[in-house]
């Protein structure tokens, strides 16, 4: 008997294959990843996959553009409304942090795609979310340094690069120990070390 998810309407389907990817690279490497174990794990045929995505690259795209809406929105409602830039930039890690406790899998991808040599369209959307990302930071670094928050001295672009730095510091750290899920509980005192170093002095 046919499963619900075989029926899929187009744009559901396209959906469906993207978080199985992400539900796959939490527990495989990436570059180990087929169009077969991708299909097995939907319970379809390759066929039927290829009849959505014209090919695995047109995949790894769709879930780089996934990774990319999906995280910058989480960090933009995060730092919605809140009025202190320092406030709003540890919002927006603690977001980040917890987006990466519920897709274990999304880093690994990222990290994949950043590593490769040639220039796929899904290396160059991994790109340009680091690129959009450090923008929204360095914004958040500047109001504060006008607002007296952060100290005038602080070089925005280089604050941008380290908290994003830190967070991929943080995550490998958890990789390496096994344990995804403790990256809650270590985010919060590494961020205290961050907000010290972009602090005013009065």
């Amino acid at each position: 008997m046919d499963t619900p998810s075989k029926h899929l309407p187009a744009d559901e389907r396209r959906a469906v294959t993207v978080e199985a990817v992400i539900a796959l690279a939490g527990s495989h490497n990436p570059s180990d990843i087929t169009t077969a174990a991708i299909a097995k794990h939907m319970n379809l045929t390759q066929g039927a996959l290829f009849r959505h995505f014209p090919s695995k690259e047109a995949i790894w795209e769709a879930v780089m553009e996934w990774v990319s809406e999906r995280l910058l929105a989480r960090l933009d409602r995060a730092a919605q409304g809140v009025a202190s830039p320092l406030d709003a930039l540890q919002a927006m890690f603690m977001a980040h942090m917890e987006f990466v406790a519920e897709h274990p899998g999304v880093p690994r991808m990222l990290f994949g795609e950043l590593q490769r040599s040639e220039s796929t369209p899904a290396k160059r959307m991994a790109q340009t979310l680091i690129q959009r990302y450090a923008e929204r930071i360095g914004r958040r670094i500047e109001q504060g340094k006008a607002t007296g928050e952060i100290a005038s001295q602080i070089y925005t672009h280089a604050a941008a690069i380290l908290f994003i730095g830190t967070i991929q510091g943080l995550v490998v750290q958890s990789l390496l120990s096994g344990d995804i899920q403790g990256i809650r509980a270590e985010a919060p005192g590494v961020f205290v070390l961050y907000r010290r170093g972009l602090e005013a002095r009065p």
